[in-house]
């Protein structure tokens, strides 16, 4: 491979502008500021444009620094990467063939040129864009130069010198389409010079990248859209998909793919305990998997509680004081459900409130004949009803929108995707299980919400008057009103969930 440095690039200015687009709404505020009229077409050796880039693999054991990591890149897929690799050295079919026929040497004349003509689109950072907090260094700036003959050249960093090169700051460019291409050449090296076409835009706001990033993968090759959304989470946000494409681009097909991991998945306190089929007369699933999917739109999944009134959805919307979406993939999503039914379960094991011992005795025989806690999944505990779930969900949700950026929660997750999401799920447990800021809230929220009595109007030790508060309950109704009881009580607890609770409360212009 050719390592001599190389200060600066020709290139094609291309000019694409029509009068129409002058009539487009261009708002810098929501990351679509107005573009430049052209963009740049030029060549670069593809191991210096994957360093210029940042383009490394995101993993939970290897994961890239926080100061790195700002949500631009993509998930990577391996076995994409593999692929491509081996097409890049062999071409296609040997690429496509198993292990075992590619070792075994019967197929050496299948193997071709493996060309790579369609370019790698990038976006190069001004020294105005910023990145959570964050710019590129002035030193590590790339620069370009445009001619009076339509060409132009792209001036790469003064500290720039070869494959072994690291920014001060956040990298100079971030890739739009093509990621895979370039992991493609981290794995080992490759004999040769290996150029990659690259088309250059210049301080494209966030949100075009994102358009950009839909209409070249997801309109055209009609890409599963759950997978695109995790590939690139910035098109949660995006108002001109949703509005065109329906809430359900994403809200709807995420919440029942997790209801269905959350149902099946071994370790999750509701495995196979989700009505799944909506079935009547079975008192043991009392919550239906359409329950559970409105409840996680209610939640997690939200865009925005209202105009005026800023608590989103943590897995459907822009959080903490950059405004940025949690690169959370479904098993990520799944693990963190997970681990809060979990705790919750855990707490009332624990605990020995009125409320729940009085669930426990209410059926004795039915108690000793079951691992299962009646106080989370008997009849009788909001806990396993409708309301409850929903409840549960949003506060739990509602405290750690609030708390985003103390609780770090950007800085986990970076799982690989994988297209099976049992074992994901099950290092995403693990994971999260480690990271003790976002944990030790969780289980002091956890402690405090079984304090809470979670009976519901037909359990058992009930006053009158207790009795007849907990009917409210009941209803369309009784989703508000027993989400700011279980607020109002939260808030009069101690410490960090106490705190969080009176914010939500502030928010949501609860009295």
């Amino acid at each position: 491979m050719n390592n001599k440095p190389v200060t600066s690039l020709p290139a094609l200015r291309v000019r694409q502008w029509l009068a129409d687009w002058d009539l487009i709404e261009w708002r810098a505020h929501e990351n679509r500021a107005k573009p430049k009229h052209w963009f740049y077409q030029f060549s670069m050796v593809a191991s210096k444009l994957k360093v210029l880039s940042g383009v490394y693999p995101r993993t939970t054991t290897d994961r890239i620094d926080s100061t790195e990591d700002l949500g631009i890149q993509r998930r990577r897929d391996e076995s994409r990467s593999a692929e491509i690799q081996r097409f890049i050295k062999s071409g296609y079919p040997w690429s496509a063939l198993s292990e075992a026929k590619r070792n075994s040497g019967e197929f050496e004349d299948l193997r071709q040129p493996g060309w790579l003509p369609t370019a790698v689109v990038v976006n190069i950072l001004l020294p105005k864009d910023t990145r959570r907090g964050k710019t590129v260094s002035p030193n590590d700036l790339i620069r370009v130069k445009d001619n009076d003959d339509g060409y132009a050249n792209i001036l790469l960093p003064e500290s720039f010198n070869n494959e072994n090169w690291q920014p001060d700051g956040i990298h100079p460019i971030e890739v739009i389409d093509g990621q895979h291409r370039l992991w493609a050449f981290a794995e080992e090296e490759l004999d040769g010079d290996f150029e990659l076409p690259v088309v250059a835009f210049v301080g494209l706001d966030l949100s075009w990248q994102a358009y950009l990033f839909y209409t070249i993968n997801i309109k055209p090759k009609k890409i599963n859209t759950s997978l695109a959304f995790d590939l690139y989470p910035l098109l949660r946000t995006e108002q001109w998909l949703v509005k065109f494409e329906g809430h359900s681009i994403y809200r709807e097909t995420r919440a029942q793919e997790l209801v269905d991991l959350l149902w099946s998945h071994e370790e999750s306190p509701w495995y196979h305990r989700i009505n799944m089929l909506g079935e009547s007369g079975n008192r043991g699933l009392m919550v239906t998997q359409a329950a559970w999917v409105r409840s996680l739109m209610a939640s997690f999944i939200k865009n925005w509680e209202g105009h005026r009134i800023k608590i989103g959805g943590l897995f459907g919307s822009a959080v903490g004081q950059h405004d940025t979406v949690l690169p959370w993939n479904r098993a990520e999503q799944a693990a963190f459900l997970i681990v809060i039914g979990q705790l919750v379960k855990d707490a009332i094991r624990m605990a020995e409130q009125p409320w729940i011992n009085a669930l426990r005795n209410q059926n004795i025989q039915e108690s000793l004949l079951s691992d299962d806690d009646l106080a989370f999944v008997g009849h009788n505990t909001l806990l396993n009803q409708d309301q409850g779930i929903r409840t549960l969900l949003q506060i739990v949700n509602d405290l750690c929108f609030v708390r985003t950026d103390y609780l770090l929660l950007y800085d986990w997750g970076g799982m690989t995707h994988e297209e099976k999401d049992q074992e994901p799920i099950k290092v995403g447990i693990q994971s999260l299980l480690k990271e003790e800021r976002i944990i030790g809230f969780l289980t002091e929220l956890a402690e405090n919400l079984v304090t809470y009595d979670w009976r519901a109007s037909s359990g058992p030790g009930l006053t009158d008057e207790e009795r007849t508060r907990k009917a409210a309950f009941r209803g369309s109704g009784g989703y508000r009103e027993l989400r700011q009881d279980v607020l109002h009580h939260l808030s009069g607890c101690h410490g960090a969930v106490a705190e969080s609770a009176s914010d939500v409360i502030t928010r949501l212009g609860y009295k």
